[in-house]
């Protein structure tokens, strides 16, 4: 087994298209531990923790997104894995 985490950047059309609504059902469907939220200059943030197949995997499902999203960018670096005992929809910053 070999846990990663990764911060995530979305960019593009995917705030008001239930993106993170999204990500969250992604999330939850891998198993994944982490968060999401929207920012405001009109981005979306991730924090995504798991085994690694599965959170690259997540990254394929956020360059794809919901039906009304366009997804333009999606921007990932390393992250330290967290003690996150779900995942979740956080507040936009």
């Amino acid at each position: 087994m070999s846990i990663t985490a990764l911060h995530v950047i979305m960019e593009g059309r995917v705030q008001g298209v239930g993106f993170r609504a999204y990500v969250e059902r992604e999330a939850k469907a891998r198993s994944l531990k982490g968060w999401v939220r929207n920012r405001s200059d009109g981005s979306v943030e991730a924090v995504f923790c798991g085994e690694e197949e599965d959170v690259k995997s997540m990254i394929v499902a956020c360059h794809r997104g919901p039906r009304m999203s366009l997804v333009r960018d999606v921007r990932s670096e390393q992250h330290p894995p967290g003690d996150w005992r779900s995942f979740d929809v956080w507040p936009t910053v």
